[in-house]
C-alpha cells in the first residue's frame, strides 16, 4: 500500500502536447514534447503508440502528467515526466484536462 504522504509527493500537472512522433526502434513508444508551464518543454517517452496510428492527433491535447519523477533513459532518449492514462489491452484513454486550466497547473 502507498501511504497518503507518499502519494502527495507526486506532482500531477497539466501539460499540453506540443509534438508527438514515433520513437525509432520501437512499435510501442512515442516521443512527446510537452509544455508543463516551465521555461522549456519537456520530453516524455510514452508507451501509447499502439493506440494512436497517427501520433499527430495528440498535438494540442491537454493531459495529466506525473511531473516530478526522476528522468529515465528509454532507448537512448530521456523521459522527463509520465503521461497518465486508463488502459486495457484493447483501449486507452488519456486523462485530459479542460482548456481553461493552464499548463503547469497542479492537479490535486
Amino acid at each position: 500500500m502507498v501511504t497518503h504522504d507518499d502519494f502527495k509527493k507526486i506532482e500531477i500537472r497539466v501539460g499540453e502536447i506540443l509534438s508527438a512522433e514515433r520513437l525509432e526502434g520501437s512499435e510501442k513508444l512515442l516521443k512527446l514534447s510537452v509544455d508543463l508551464g516551465e521555461e522549456r518543454p519537456r520530453q516524455v517517452i510514452a508507451g501509447i503508440a499502439p493506440f494512436f496510428l497517427d501520433p499527430f492527433v495528440l498535438v494540442g491535447k491537454r493531459c495529466a502528467f506525473a511531473a516530478n519523477l526522476e528522468p529515465r533513459q528509454i532507448l537512448g532518449e530521456i523521459s522527463e515526466a509520465m503521461i497518465l492514462a486508463a488502459a486495457s489491452k484493447q483501449s486507452l484513454s488519456l486523462l485530459e484536462v479542460g482548456s481553461a486550466i493552464p499548463s503547469g497547473m497542479l492537479i490535486r
